[in-house]
């Protein structure tokens, strides 16, 4: 008989990592044997300092709120997982796990996870990253212990990307004289949207009161709104100077037993204040995880703040690559972040306007929309907006233009400078309406010369970042209906997927430039990977199949498709990920795209690793010549 129930769960579960790593046999086996619990608002999962259960669990609805005595430290979403510390500590909880709001739990099994998931190398790969930039637990004092047993893995630089970093804190202290009320002073509170407020003279900092002291203090009536402030505030403060280090800030909380340290010009209570570092702001810096910079993009109330949260991601970008994490992990991380990002910026924009006059839909095109922008790169994006009467065309346009300029001048702010070839969607040529857009394809396609294969290269590679879903699906649609109509189209695309040559010499040596900027480095986009962006492209629409459009899915769905290429895709997929990665850790340390190498300063090793990733490239392009006998029109 048909397990129903084991069923809607595994269908949930195989959403979110790392169970859409498992096999349909593995998830199943989990998810025949998953709890299905309720939590009604305030009710317990667990207790800090309670013997650990033999589960961990994830969020199906809800919210669960995972909190340090009385402080919120992270809030647990649909398809969260929590409580898997504990587990594998086998050791006390360490903090608290209490619904938000009315909330479904799926409890899944510890033996499960040690029979499946762990054994499961991408499964537990996945694990090992999530664990990867906060392997310390940042409420205790001593380290409970490592993930699988292998420290090495785990974390093998994890001291220099936390503990003696700087610790980043809140430049704009909310203070108060000494003769403010109580009342007044929570108001202030209130406004800023604070914790805390410094009590100063002259500018120095005398006492501190938080939410924590208005609850035990005030809210206890123990003290009445009116009293003067001073008789709550703690005294004297704790002081560090500008440079503390997250190891100094943790110290200094726990030793004095309090949440917020005063940043003043020398460290003393004898100069002005500066600064506030709370426990949360540490707690950030821990958590500098996908989850955390997520749901703080989800917050962000303006382009500065998201700038910050990108610049963190990173940070995250460059831990990872240490950490060797498979890059197409890393690959859609960083996609994520961005698309995040993305989103919150059109909904900062929307804002400011009226509504959409009617639907639209913002697409990321290039590597931003194959998911493979990894640094901080210029923006490439379009926009679609569906079809109205012919005399409210212009009308509408002139709203998603504007609209689209403000977008692009936020993501600009972020970091993603303006495209130099104007392929944003604030430029007329590239806002357009569904009947536009399916034109313009078929007259790419039906009337294909070198500018308009350039522009298939770049329009061809979208994706839906944001908005009607149908307007993006109708677009695809078009496009294959137009090369089915024209074939000789991939013939073309063809040329120009060869037209970049492999990268080595008959001797075997790169293929520099000889002349510009750049003369005498290497082009690691245009000579090895856009030849295997282009190629994957160009034999997916072959096939007729949409959906596909990072280059690694579309080599998997071509080795699923002609399994008697399937090692040649296979080398494929291995080539572009050495690629990837060695343009991501050259942008990182040079701090630029990565896109032009200095052959000359690359180590005997980084050449033969590259010189290997360089040989599927010309075999697949002779597949393509071949195949679309491209001898016949060259």
């Amino acid at each position: 008989m048909k397990n129903t129930i084991a069923e809607r769960i595994l269908d949930f579960l195989k959403g979110f990592p790392p169970f859409d790593a498992l096999t349909y046999d593995q998830l199943f086996t989990i998810s025949s044997q998953v709890k299905v619990l309720y939590f009604e608002k305030n009710d317990f999962v667990f207790k800090q300092s309670e013997e650990i259960h033999d589960f961990f669990y994830v969020v199906k609805d809800g919210a669960i709120g995972i909190y340090r005595d009385s402080l919120l430290v992270d809030q647990c979403d649909e398809g969260d997982i929590f409580g898997l510390r504990a587990v594998i500590r086998k050791d006390q909880y360490l903090l608290n796990a209490r619904a938000i709001e009315e909330s479904i739990v799926y409890s899944i099994s510890s033996t499960l996870l040690e029979e499946i998931i762990i054994n499961n190398p991408k499964a537990n790969q996945f694990l090992i990253a999530s664990f990867a930039t906060n392997t310390r637990n940042p409420y205790s004092d001593e380290n409970k212990g490592t993930l699988f047993a292998n420290e090495d893995v785990l974390r093998p630089n994890s001291t220099s990307f936390t503990e003696v970093q700087s610790a980043d804190f809140s430049k704009n202290p909310i203070v108060c004289s000494t003769n403010t009320n109580i009342q007044e002073a929570s108001s202030i509170m209130s406004k800023n949207k604070v914790g805390s407020i410094v009590i100063t003279e002259k500018n120095k900092p005398i006492g501190i009161v938080t939410d924590k002291d208005l609850r035990n203090k005030v809210a206890t009536g123990k003290h009445a709104i009116s009293e003067n402030i001073t008789s709550i505030m703690s005294t004297p403060v704790i002081t560090f100077p500008p440079n503390i280090t997250v190891a100094e800030a943790q110290i200094g909380m726990l030793k004095n037993d309090i949440s917020h340290l005063c940043i003043t010009e020398d460290g003393t209570t004898e100069t002005n204040l500066i600064g506030i570092l709370s426990e949360h702001d540490i707690i950030v810096i821990h958590g500098n995880n996908p989850s955390v910079l997520i749901k703080e993009i989800k917050r962000a109330k303006t382009a500065e703040t998201l700038k910050f949260i990108r610049e963190k991601a990173q940070g995250l970008l460059q831990n990872y690559i240490e950490q060797s994490i498979p890059i197409s992990f890393i690959a859609n991380i960083i996609s994520a972040i961005n698309e995040a990002i993305t989103k919150r910026i059109i909904d900062l924009s929307l804002a400011e306007f009226e509504s959409p006059p009617t639907t639209f839909s913002w697409l990321a095109i290039g590597s931003q929309g194959r998911k493979e922008q990894l640094l901080l790169t210029d923006q490439d994006n379009a926009l679609v907006f569906e079809d109205v009467e012919p005399s409210e065309i212009e009308r509408v346009r002139t709203y998603f233009l504007t609209l689209a300029k403000s977008i692009n001048t936020k993501l600009n702010t972020v970091g993603f400078e303006y495209c130099p070839a104007k392929m944003m969607a604030s430029n007329p040529k590239w806002c357009l309406s569904l009947t536009e857009w399916k034109d313009q394809f078929t007259n790419w396609i039906t009337q294909p010369d070198e500018d308009t294969m350039m522009l298939c290269n770049i329009f061809f590679d979208y994706d839906m970042v944001y908005g009607n879903k149908e307007l993006v699906s109708q677009m695809s649609d078009s496009i294959f209906e137009a090369i089915s109509k024209y074939e000789i189209f991939l013939n073309y695309l063809g040329v120009n997927a060869i037209k970049n040559l492999p990268p080595l010499s008959f001797f075997r040596n790169f293929l520099v430039e000889d002349s510009g900027e750049h003369k005498d480095q290497f082009d690691i986009k245009a000579r090895a990977i856009m030849p295997l962006v282009d190629a994957a492209r160009l034999l997916i629409l072959s096939h007729n199949v949409k959906d596909f459009n990072s280059t690694i899915s579309r080599f998997n769905k071509l080795a699923e498709i002609e399994p008697q290429n399937k090692d040649l895709f296979e080398s494929c997929i291995n080539a572009f990920r050495v690629l990837l990665r060695f343009r991501t850790q050259q942008g990182l340390k040079n701090n630029d795209s990565g896109r032009f190498v200095h052959v000359q300063e690359l180590s005997k090793a980084e050449r033969l690793k590259l010189k290997g990733a360089f040989k599927p490239i010309k075999d697949i392009q002779e597949l393509i010549r071949v195949r679309f006998k491209l001898s016949q029109i060259m």
